[in-house]
């Protein structure tokens, strides 16, 4: 028998890189069995299909779907897909929200062309946080929540700290934790859990598109009491142990994984 016959199933938003990748790659070794979902060109298949032939090598189930998950249309065509491909009774026991899509733009500029829009405000907003309510309604109505799922969403320090060109990324992840713990009352009922994973600076493709990162790295690799940066495995792993059965009590929380690195004085 599979180690992914024994009814774990998790399903990924972000899953070709990152976050996402590694917790796939994590749960995967735990006997989940994964469905992915990733926006990516032509150009980076090659190395997702690497990925899912190494989370294939754990003797699991494994569905990824290249669309865009902010694409009403297409997020009910996956649910679709999903609901028929895990046998009734089971459910979707780990759901992660690891999407990483917005506009890194200043809100004040002398130039207007170069100043953050309304439309790249609403899509910053609807990608990043938003998306994670309507990817959590849709699994309840097609009965793929239940006692013991668990939702993750992956929010940042930049939820409460200014960083240069981030103000709309800060805002949606300020809205998404707000998301999190609304979806941790609601969900109580049926037993299902919800909460956010604040990640320490993790060098990541999302990370290297942020204007100034390097110094970013340097800082949180100084401030880290481990001295080094917080890696996608680390919270993988943080993601595998809240995702047992012992961790059924921990909902509603902006989980720290990142060794202090936060509480670190930044002077």
């Amino acid at each position: 028998m599979s180690k992914g016959a024994n009814g774990k199933n998790a399903l990924i938003l972000g899953s070709s890189s990152g976050f996402g990748a590694a917790t796939a790659l994590r749960l995967a070794k735990d006997g989940f069995n994964i469905f992915g979902v990733h926006l990516d060109r032509k150009a980076a298949l090659a190395g997702i299909e690497k990925l899912v032939a190494q989370i294939k090598d754990n003797n699991v189930n494994v569905h990824f779907y290249n669309v865009n998950a902010a694409d009403e249309e297409k997020r009910r065509e996956v649910i679709q897909d999903v609901r028929g491909k895990i046998p009734q009774g089971q459910l979707i026991t780990v759901f992660l929200h690891s999407l990483a899509f917005g506009t890194l733009k200043p809100f004040i500029e002398d130039e207007k062309e170069k100043a953050l829009s309304r439309s790249n405000m609403m899509m910053t907003m609807d990608v990043m946080a938003h998306s994670l309510v309507y990817w959590v309604q849709e699994l309840y109505w097609a009965n793929l929540l239940g006692f013991g799922s668990r939702i993750f969403a992956m929010t940042s320090h930049g939820s409460e700290n200014v960083v240069p060109f981030y103000g709309a990324v800060s805002a949606a992840k300020a809205a998404l934790e707000n998301h999190v713990k609304q979806l941790a009352l609601e969900l109580g009922k049926i037993g299902a859990t919800a909460n956010a994973i604040k990640a320490g600076v993790t060098n990541t493709p999302a990370l290297q598109k942020i204007p100034g990162h390097e110094q970013m790295i340097e800082a949180a690799s100084k401030r880290n009491p481990a001295g080094r940066l917080t890696t996608p495995e680390d919270v993988a792993k943080a993601i595998s142990a809240l995702s047992g059965e012992d961790a059924q009590w921990i909902s509603g929380g902006v989980i720290g994984v990142d060794f202090g690195e936060s509480v670190m004085d930044k002077t």
